[in-house]
């Protein structure tokens, strides 16, 4: 059995973004000179990066009979029949639709998603919504252990 790893990245957009504000840092620290000029652009620049990676940046695998998404560890067993979501359904789910109690690793920026319903009785969380660019291939590995654990 193949294990599933995925890492989302933000996209470049957003890296283009990151040094603009270094440059909005720099254009701020111009009247005082060009030393504060280049510090706030070289400073201004990193910390927006810092901000971009931390949140762009999120690991989503099958591993060990458990979908690790982001911070949260769901074990395979405690988890219902995924659905691929696609369109106006990822854009539903993640806006009217969406449970306050859903686990929900969300990145606007990716267009397809996968739901997952909890079927822990003890779990107060009713689905896992996580944003992929391989849906179908992250349902296939979460069927492919649950086929796999007696």
């Amino acid at each position: 059995m193949q294990p599933y790893e995925e890492r989302l990245t933000a996209p470049r957009s957003w890296w283009f973004a990151s040094v603009l504000v270094g440059v909005a840092m720099g254009l701020i620290m111009l009247p005082f000179g060009t030393l504060p000029l280049l510090g706030g652009l070289v400073g201004g620049t990193a910390v927006a990066a810092v901000v971009t990676s931390a949140y762009g940046s999120v690991r989503i695998r099958v591993v060990a009979g458990s979908l690790v998404a982001g911070e949260a560890r769901i074990p395979v067993s405690a988890l219902g029949e995924a659905e691929v979501l696609r369109g106006e359904e990822t854009r539903a789910w993640r806006s009217y639709k969406a449970d306050p109690r859903a686990f929900m690793l969300l990145r606007a920026y990716i267009p397809t998603a996968l739901r997952v319903p909890i079927t822990d009785p003890a779990d107060p969380t009713p689905y896992a919504y996580v944003s992929t660019r391989h849906p179908e291939a992250l349902s296939k590995a979460l069927d492919a252990v649950r086929q796999n654990t007696p």
